[in-house]
C-alpha cells in the first residue's frame, strides 16, 4: 500500500472518530434541550434543569468563543475538506445545516416557559 493511501485511511479513520464523538455530544444536548423543554410545559423545574440551562448556555459561550463553530468542526476539517453541513457529525445535512437554528429555538421556548411557571409558581 502506498504511504498516500495509509495517509488517507489514517485520515478518515480520525474523521470517523471525530463524527462520532461530536454525534454522541450533539444528543446529549438534544436530550438535555428537550428536558428544560418538558421542565416548562409539564411544571416539573428541578435542579437538574438549571443544570441543563447552564449546560446549554455554556455550549453557547463555546460556540461564540469560536465564531459559531463547534471546536470538533474545527479539528475535523483538518480531514476533510467536505463543503457539506454534515461532514463532521452524523446527521442528515439539512439538520446539520439548521441545527443552531432549530435547537436554539427550541430551548428559548423551553426558557420562556421555564420563566413562566416560575413567575406562576410564586
Amino acid at each position: 500500500m502506498k504511504r498516500g493511501n495509509v495517509k488517507e485511511m489514517n485520515n478518515q479513520g480520525k474523521l470517523l472518530v471525530i463524527k462520532l464523538i461530536h454525534t454522541i455530544i450533539w444528543m446529549f444536548f438534544v436530550l438535555v434541550i428537550f428536558y428544560i423543554l418538558y421542565s416548562g410545559v409539564f411544571n416539573q423545574i428541578t435542579t437538574l434543569t438549571w443544570i441543563g440551562i447552564g449546560m446549554v448556555i455554556g455550549e453557547g459561550i463555546v460556540l461564540w468563543i469560536f465564531n459559531k463553530f463547534c471546536p470538533l468542526t474545527l479539528i475535523a476539517r483538518k480531514y476533510s475538506d467536505s463543503l457539506k453541513d454534515n461532514f463532521d457529525i452524523f446527521l442528515p445535512n439539512w439538520l446539520a445545516k439548521y441545527n443552531k437554528l432549530i435547537f436554539t429555538s427550541i430551548f428559548l421556548v423551553g426558557i420562556i416557559l421555564v420563566i413562566l411557571r416560575l413567575i406562576q409558581n410564586s
